[in-house]
């Protein structure tokens, strides 16, 4: 062969890595949904944060070693093994890469539990408040159906930001930087893996720490609202299209400043705006004041959705890898 030829063969390998990582991770996701808790390295991950939720003398330093220490070892941890595998080939780490993205990420799970929530509200509220315990972390013994079906759609909204597009994100900003930068298709997998990882680490310490009630989560959550910042809008942006209502961007940016998170208010209120339904935390806030709440038909346009949502995020970042491969 030529030397042309070698290097077109090397790129059209290098892009088919990087879109193959991206398509195995969604892959997985279809097929097993998510790892039982035991073999779920993110359940690993919550029993490391576990003995830090405590009450400290000094919690903010506590709150920034913990941010710091714990996510960087998630994303060394999971880089080093896309590493590793590649010792034995391409295909090796394309498969470890497909693998800790797809522990890293999650949309059929959420899917699952949010039909479910959605099918039991009317015909067994009670059951739909034990399910809903899953998914929102709210007291949910006094919800009305409706209340149920809104807490619902709106983790619903704000599990696609933290769990699907975050996640993706990192993947796609730092294997494409890797490609870019000529490193090879192997070290590019590896940091895009780890980026991913260390992003689903970041939410997990928020999700673990970040209340008012826990001063040793007020770093964790502050560095949780940075990274999830662009994610958040980047989601809506997404609910938006996939609505085919430009508009909901517009209808949803007043009601945002009512959500204590700087970020999630924006693909709930999204998706409040292009459903025409009202989201409602009882004495927290509320988005689209002037509807009514989600009844079980709009729940589940709500579900498919966000279920295409989900796609085109897949879809994008595997593009934006491809691309950065090719260049």
């Amino acid at each position: 062969m030529t030397a042309d030829t070698l290097t077109a063969v090397g790129t059209v390998a290098d892009t088919l890595a990087g879109v193959g990582a991206v398509a195995g991770a969604l892959a997985l996701d279809a097929a097993v949904g998510e790892p039982p808790r035991r073999l779920h390295p993110v359940a690993w991950f919550g029993r490391a944060v576990g003995p830090f939720d405590a009450d400290w003398s000094r919690p903010d330093v506590v709150g920034a070693c913990v941010s710091a220490v714990l996510p960087a070892a998630a994303a060394i941890v999971v880089g080093t093994a896309v590493l590793a595998a590649g010792r034995a080939g391409l295909a090796a780490a394309v498969a470890v890469a497909s693998l800790g993205l797809f522990v890293s990420t999650s949309l059929r799970r959420l899917i699952e539990r949010v039909s479910d929530v959605l099918a039991s509200s009317e015909r067994d509220p009670e059951r739909a408040r034990e399910r809903l315990r899953a998914l929102a972390g709210r007291d949910a013994a006094d919800l009305t159906p409706g209340q149920i079906r809104s807490a619902a759609v709106e983790s619903l909204a704000e599990n696609l930001a933290d769990g699907l597009v975050a996640p993706l994100s990192g993947f796609a900003v730092l294997a494409a930087a890797a490609f870019l930068a000529g490193t090879g298709p192997v070290v590019a997998l590896a940091a895009g893996t780890a980026g991913a990882a260390w992003v689903k680490a970041v939410n997990t310490l928020d999700s673990m720490l970040g209340y008012r009630g826990k001063p040793v989560g007020r770093i964790p959550a502050r560095v949780d609202d940075a990274v999830m910042w662009l994610p958040a809008r980047a989601s809506a942006l997404l609910l938006a299209a996939v609505a085919r209502s430009p508009a909901a961007l517009r209808t949803a940016r007043p009601w945002t400043g009512g959500v204590s998170s700087p970020n999630s208010g924006w693909p709930m209120g999204t998706l409040a705006a292009s459903l025409g339904c009202r989201l409602e935390k009882p004495g927290a806030y509320v988005l689209n004041p002037a509807a009514s709440l989600p009844d079980v038909e709009t729940g589940q346009v709500a579900v498919r959705q966000v279920v295409v949502a989900g796609l085109l995020a897949y879809a994008l970042t595997g593009a934006a890898v491809g691309v950065a491969a090719w260049s």
